[in-house]
């Protein structure tokens, strides 16, 4: 029979051990979640996701912790970013934009990928269906394509007998020659001649808007293009100091200075990008999410930006806009 000292010191060592083992429990792992854009690190791309995570009940740092890659508008980074991510085995890759879905779809046919902007996921071969994506990659589409004749619309409505109007595009990004070339059929049936003017670079936008005043463009439309993003004051500056009316897809180049912009809440799609990345994370499959398409877009005009330009804005403009920049 165990003596007294004996079970004492027996019950000692497993009290001392109990707390140990406690210790020894494993954690709730914290989700990782990689996120891929191509522009350049933003409050206004960031804060929106987060936001998104925090309504659906998830806390950075307690539930999830997010790899944050961006490649500041230089392109050829995009596939070692990509790549990078899956080799940190994250658990879901938001990718923002085409460029961004291609270099997570060319590191891994496995994780499950949620897009944000992407003009054509059919074409470009990321789902089979918008109701039923297959594969690894569902999200969010955009509709840069077929808002870019709105946006020529709106120059001839904003710049009287326009006649010569400029498309900045990036030849790097794919979806700008879908836009060119929409841009060029609404203006052919208007009797508008079109001037296309590529760049890549900012030595290559301050060439093209010189090309621009050579050619006496009397408007023009910037693509939709990360890089554009990340040179935005460049952009509005020349156009601006060339007294050029700018229309684009992006609020944030209008609030910058551009004249007018018209297109899609892109805030609103990086917080339902989170929805997609929350159903995923409770064992959704990517395939069998439905990818959603924009319903609500936002006309925006700076009416100082027309004072400097010494333009007064239409009032059928002015009616039509959900917000003006004083």
């Amino acid at each position: 029979m165990m003596d007294r000292r004996a079970f004492i010191a027996t019950l000692a060592r497993g009290l001392m051990a109990a707390p140990l083992t406690l210790l020894a429990q494993p954690q709730s792992r914290l989700a990782r979640i990689g996120f891929l854009a191509a522009g350049s690190a933003s409050t206004r791309v960031q804060q929106p996701f987060l936001q998104g995570m925090r309504e659906l009940g998830l806390v950075e740092g307690r539930d999830f912790a997010v790899d944050w890659r961006f490649a500041e508008g230089r392109y050829e980074r995009l596939p070692g970013l990509g790549a990078e991510l899956v080799r940190l085995k994250v658990d879901v890759i938001v990718a923002v934009t085409t460029l961004c879905v291609q270099a997570a779809h060319q590191a891994t046919t496995t994780t499950p990928i949620v897009m944000v902007g992407v003009p054509d996921p059919i074409g470009e071969g990321f789902a089979v269906s918008l109701s039923r994506p297959g594969g690894n990659i569902t999200g969010l589409t955009n509709i840069v394509t077929e808002v870019s004749s709105k946006h020529l619309e709106l120059l001839q409505v904003a710049v009287p007998r326009l006649s010569l109007v400029a498309v900045l595009i990036n030849p790097g990004n794919p979806s700008d020659a879908l836009i060119l070339e929409q841009i060029e059929g609404t203006a052919y049936t208007r009797r508008i001649k079109v001037l296309q003017v590529e760049a890549g670079t900012a030595s290559q936008i301050e060439a093209g808007f010189a090309a621009i005043t050579r050619a006496r463009a009397q408007a023009v439309i910037v693509a939709t293009d990360s890089y554009f993003d990340v040179q935005q004051e460049l952009i509005i500056k020349l156009a601006v100091g060339n007294r050029l009316p700018t229309i684009s897809s992006s609020p944030e180049m209008t609030e910058a200075g551009g004249l007018m912009s018209y297109g899609q809440d892109l805030a609103m799609h990086y917080r339902r990008a989170a929805t997609y990345v929350d159903k995923i994370l409770k064992g959704a499959k990517p395939g069998s999410l439905p990818i959603e398409q924009p319903t609500v877009l936002e006309f925006v005009i700076n009416r100082k930006t027309a004072r400097v330009l010494g333009l007064v804005i239409p009032r059928e403009l002015e009616l039509r806009a959900d917000r003006a920049i004083e």
